[in-house]
This record gives structure tokens, C-alpha cells and sequence, in this order.
């Protein structure tokens, strides 16, 4: 038989163990928890920012698709909201309500009339970090799209509408703006293979004639680095218009030889562009 000594050590000895086992066992667990910890910010320091971008008149988000698939083979979110399309002001308070809803640093990126929208939306928005705008319009305060593509010669837009005028709610008109198809491919989508552009001619969506009238209020790229992709063979917004904006702005500039439609007739140049202003103002 035991004796009571026996028996004491054998408890102490016991007691001991578990003991040094237990903590053993939580300096590894805060060491895993550290350790992922430390991990995970990590992650954190290299995710890449959320592109989000906004298509323009008489197109929709899959005007984006090819360029949405290369950045996301390259590893970026990608988020491609859906333009109102009813004026500057409505349309840059619907893309601020997915700008708070995407955490993190962005790129914003702009298309046509696209450009007015993200000049507003970005205004005073910390977690913009560049500005990309893709045949667009960069409007400054005051100005209108329909003054700007004015400015110089070159468009041949007005031709090639055709408005639809529908009554209100209130009783009141207003005119939706479509480019017939018949002539869409010509003057929106020039370097687009035909039945692409036909398809792309159907499925357009109309912007408020009253839009392209609106002044803008404010414009981020004074406050956020910008990159500008022109198309020189653009008969939406004429190139010199474009260039015009684009120097104005101090912006990045792309030139390539495309119809208003690049980011559907070159994906790849766009999505350069777009990662190159991500890669210089995130890191």
C-alpha cells in the first residue's frame, strides 16, 4: 500500500503536469493566434483596392466584360454598377451608396458620361485613390457634357439620336436619348465586329436628355490623380475635347486608335491602365 507521502508526490506530480501541459498548450495557441494575426495583416498590407466601374450613356455594365475579366485574372475585385443615367447629381448619389458599401481603397473608373458621374461621386472621398477615365467627359464646375463635347469640332452625335419624349407622373414630358441602330455601330462602336455591335445597339440604355444639359457642382480630379484614356477615333467626344479635359486635369494619358467603345474593342489596354493607377497610388 501507498503511503500518504507516496500518495502526496504522485498528486503534486500529477497536478504539476497538467499544469505545464495546459499552458504549453496556450502559449500554442497564442503563438497560432499571433502568428495569424501577423498573417493576415499581411494580407491585408498587399490586397489590391476594389475597381469600380461606371458605364456611360447608351451602353450598360457589360460594356465591361472583357475588361472585368482581365482585372479579375490579374486579381482584382471588381465591381460594375448600373449608371441611372438621369443627370450628374441622381446618378454620382447612386454611385456613392456602392462606394460605401466597398470597403477598402478603390479606383474609380468612368466611361462617356460615366466621367461626369465619378467627378462627383469621388468629391471629398478618402477611399478614392485615383481616378481613371476612359473616353470620357471631365467636366469642371459649371460646365455641361453637351457644352463640352461642343468645344471643338468633330461629333457627329446629334445625327445619329433618336430621342423618345414619354409623360411623367407629374403630368409633365421629358425625352430619352438612344443612338439608332442603324447607325450605332458607326458612330458608338466603329472597331466592335457587326454583330457584337448589334447586339450591343439593342441592348443600349437610354440617358436623359435633360443629363447631358446639367452642370456639374464639383470635380474630384482636382484633388485625386487621374488617368485618361482618348480615342482618337471617337465620334461620341471628339479627341481634342478629350485632350482638352485631360490636360486640363494634369491626368495620365493614354492615346489609342479606337471608337468610343475601347473598352469593348480593347480590353486589355484599359485594364493596363486601370492597374497601373492602382499599383501607383496603392501600395
Amino acid at each position: 500500500m501507498m503511503s500518504i507521502k507516496g500518495r502526496r508526490k504522485q498528486l503534486v506530480t500529477g497536478v504539476v503536469s497538467t499544469l505545464t501541459a495546459g499552458l504549453a498548450l496556450g502559449a500554442f495557441a497564442l503563438g497560432g493566434t499571433a502568428n495569424g494575426a501577423t498573417e493576415t495583416a499581411k494580407a491585408d498590407r498587399h490586397a489590391k483596392p476594389t475597381i469600380v466601374l461606371e458605364h456611360g450613356a447608351f451602353a450598360d455594365g457589360s460594356s465591361w466584360n472583357g475588361v472585368i475579366d482581365d482585372l479579375r485574372a490579374d486579381g482584382y475585385p471588381v465591381v460594375a454598377a448600373a449608371n441611372p443615367l438621369r443627370g450628374p447629381a441622381a446618378d454620382a448619389a447612386a454611385l456613392r451608396t456602392v462606394l460605401d458599401h466597398v470597403k477598402g481603397p478603390k479606383i474609380l473608373v468612368g466611361h462617356s458620361y460615366g466621367g461626369n458621374v465619378i467627378s462627383e461621386a469621388a468629391t471629398d472621398d478618402p477611399e478614392v485613390k485615383a481616378l481613371v477615365y476612359v473616353a470620357a467627359f471631365l467636366p469642371a464646375p459649371g460646365e455641361t457634357a453637351l457644352e463640352l463635347t461642343n468645344k471643338f469640332p468633330g461629333s457627329t452625335l446629334p445625327d445619329a439620336l433618336d430621342p423618345v419624349t414619354y409623360r411623367q407622373a407629374d403630368g409633365t414630358t421629358a425625352t430619352d436619348l438612344y443612338i439608332r441602330q442603324d447607325k450605332f455601330r458607326r458612330q458608338f462602336a466603329a472597331d466592335v465586329p457587326a454583330r457584337q455591335a448589334a447586339r450591343m445597339a439593342a441592348e443600349q440604355r437610354p440617358i436623359a436628355q435633360a443629363a447631358l444639359a446639367e452642370k456639374a457642382t464639383t470635380a474630384a480630379w482636382r484633388t485625386i490623380p487621374s488617368w485618361d484614356i482618348v480615342t482618337t477615333q471617337d465620334l461620341n467626344i471628339p479627341a481634342s475635347v478629350q485632350r482638352f479635359m485631360a490636360d486640363r486635369a494634369h491626368a495620365h494619358i493614354t492615346e489609342v486608335a479606337a471608337s468610343h467603345s475601347v473598352a469593348v474593342s480593347h480590353p486589355r489596354l484599359v485594364a493596363d491602365v486601370i492597374e497601373r493607377a492602382a499599383r501607383t497610388t496603392v501600395r
